[in-house]
């Protein structure tokens, strides 16, 4: 039945009433008329911080050893806090760091004998963009303790943690050319340029449903020079640098590839080569896969 517009008039009036009467709409999350529907983990996932570092002291050389020289580079490490919505359906998601490499430069010189290098082929060789930092168990996650954070649905609350990460370079190399029968020590340099993606990500277990959160871009250099003419505990000086450059958070993320989510991973996948200055290459250790 249509009113007349004079019999109308308290009808809007009363109703005008009642909306201003409302509490404000953006406090409420949604009008009281209006069930308020949840929102799903994809909507309501939220990084609350995120930070990236490299430590500042510099790469330490350790000469203790008379067959081997070791260095240790300062600590990445990567930390973030994350807020999840309650989960309404039966979903497992995990939130967590993972890690590829994309660019490996590692030498070690001998004179003017050669150079041994770990090389990894594919990256090398531009067959693909990076290739996993996983550590092998827990593939595509760089590690399961720290590195990662499972919310099991449904849940009722929401559900706030911290998830984080460290990398560095401990590695050993030999004084004596790797090829020979000799211990007489020739090593000279040892040059290092690696630069890593980092992402923090959340997947659903069940559909391998795949969210990029936030992405970290970092690298590690290094150069050291040797004279193995001169005692041990002596011969090795860090030219550069002293101060590592730090790791760049991304406002824009990207997206992963492909080989960052599978096997091999860098360690297993990374070959020892020896490359003569006449001659050709050899194989000293090959991949593990």
């Amino acid at each position: 039945m249509r009113l007349p517009p004079t019999q109308a008039l308290p009808w809007i009036l009363l109703l005008w009433t009642v909306v201003e009467w409302l509490p404000d709409a953006s406090a409420m999350g949604c009008l009281q008329s209006i069930a308020c529907k949840p929102k799903t983990f994809r909507d309501g996932v939220a990084v609350l911080q995120v930070n990236a570092s490299i430590d500042s002291n510099p790469t330490s050389i350790d000469e203790s050893s008379a067959v081997i020289l070791r260095y240790r580079t300062p600590y990445f490490r990567a930390q973030a806090l994350v807020l999840v919505p309650p989960v309404a359906a039966n979903e497992t998601w995990t939130v967590g760091w993972i890690q590829a490499c994309n660019h490996m430069e590692f030498y070690n010189t001998y004179g003017s004998k050669g150079m041994s290098s770990w090389e990894l082929p594919d990256l090398r060789n531009g067959n693909i963009r990076a290739i996993s930092d996983s550590d092998g168990v827990n593939y595509p996650w760089y590690g399961n303790t720290t590195e990662t954070y499972t919310i099991v649905g449904p849940t009722r609350r929401d559900s706030k943690f911290s998830v984080s990460m460290n990398d560095n370079f401990k590695p050993s190399i030999t004084w004596a050319v790797p090829v020979s029968d000799s211990n007489v020590a020739e090593l000279t340099a040892i040059r290092r340029d690696q630069s890593f993606t980092t992402w923090l990500v959340a997947i659903n277990r069940a559909t391998d449903e795949t969210l990029v959160l936030q992405t970290v871009r970092w690298r590690m250099r290094l150069l050291i020079r040797v004279d193995p003419e001169k005692p041990l505990g002596q011969r090795a000086v860090l030219l550069e640098p002293v101060a590592q450059e730090q790791p760049q958070i991304l406002g824009e993320n990207e997206s992963i590839p492909p080989n960052a989510m599978v096997k091999p991973n860098a360690n297993n996948a990374q070959t020892l080569m020896w490359r003569p200055q006449e001659g050709d290459p050899v194989v000293v250790i090959p991949p593990r896969y």
